[in-house]
């Protein structure tokens, strides 16, 4: 079973090209990626708030947040 690999961001172009490192670098057999444009989304930042992240672009995988230089913070998205 494959696990789930969600990234949330805000459409910058650092959370673009955070995007597509990661499209690449998770192994596909390993990692489902999920993409989550907050800026379109907005209903979704509570979701990753409770995930535990503070600031986009940032990566959450098995409950653990990694994250990914500073784009903006959830703050900004809401």
């Amino acid at each position: 079973m494959k696990t789930t690999a969600t990234f949330y961001h805000a459409g910058c172009p650092v959370c673009v090209a955070a995007e597509q490192k990661l499209a690449t670098a998770l192994d596909p057999q390993r990692f489902e990626l999920k993409s989550i444009h907050l800026g379109q989304e907005k209903q979704r930042v509570k979701e990753a708030e409770q995930a535990g992240v503070k600031s986009v672009p940032a990566l959450v995988i098995n409950g653990e947040v990694f994250h990914i230089n500073f784009g903006a913070d959830l703050a900004m998205l809401k």
